[in-house]
């Protein structure tokens, strides 16, 4: 029985260890070729290509257990999403915008596991359906217009405050006019209404996070989205 005991402990420790020097390659890499303000060096991660693919290697290998947590479930996906995102730029490099691969988000160049997934795969059938809305601020289309790529590897830990981070810098940037009678949002606040309005309208989750208290019956307008490449 300690025998046992002691095997599994290792084979715990062993799995644990893994997959934190795993996710500290990816956090490397970010914060090597990503800036604080989210521009990102496509360029770069082409010369380290070969540490990106050992990265992703480890996800196709690595997909989180039906026990595994929220929070490292999340963690997961988000991370995956953004990792093959920049390996799909880096494969098609250099292009003026994602736009200009064709079918972008529905190729299914992903392999986890056995499987062959897409972007959407993983967006709308995976982390959607996890009811956290604020995965739409941590997932990167590597686009001038979208939340920026955070130049750290999403962590179970950290997970709350990484995303509470991302939600509160997009809504209170630039790509958001924000007052208490008006307001000129993101599209992406269109595309995915459903998701924001789970607890109640979506002023209301914008209030979650805005300086100025914004009237429920408040103007809205969606702004213009800039497919540009995010570097």
């Amino acid at each position: 029985m300690k025998t046992l005991l002691i095997s599994l402990l290792i084979v715990l420790s062993y799995t644990i260890n893994t997959q934190t020097n795993s996710h500290l390659k990816w956090d490397e890499l970010l914060q090597k070729h990503v800036s604080s303000k989210g521009n990102v060096n496509y360029q770069g991660f082409k010369t380290d290509e070969k540490l990106l693919d050992n990265y992703l290697e480890f996800l196709s290998e690595n997909s989180p257990k039906e026990n595994s947590s929220k929070s490292q479930k999340l963690a997961y996906w988000i991370n995956a999403y953004n990792a093959f995102t920049v390996k799909l730029i880096i494969n098609n490099y250099p292009i003026k915008s994602i736009k200009d691969i064709k079918q972008p988000w529905d190729k299914k160049f992903i392999t986890i596991g056995n499987e062959k997934l897409s972007l959407n795969h993983i967006e709308h059938e995976i982390l959607r359906k996890m009811n956290e809305p604020r995965i739409h601020f941590a997932i990167n289309c590597a686009s001038i217009s979208c939340p920026k790529l955070l130049n750290k590897a999403y962590t179970a830990s950290h997970l709350e405050t990484q995303l509470n981070t991302v939600t509160t810098n997009f809504i209170q940037s630039d790509e958001n006019n924000i007052s208490e009678k008006k307001i000129e949002i993101s599209k992406l606040f269109s595309w995915f209404k459903s998701d924001f309005k789970q607890d109640g309208t979506l002023i209301d989750f914008l209030n979650n996070y805005t300086k100025v208290t914004i009237h429920k019956k408040a103007k809205v307008k969606f702004k213009d989205y800039n497919w540009n490449l995010n570097e």
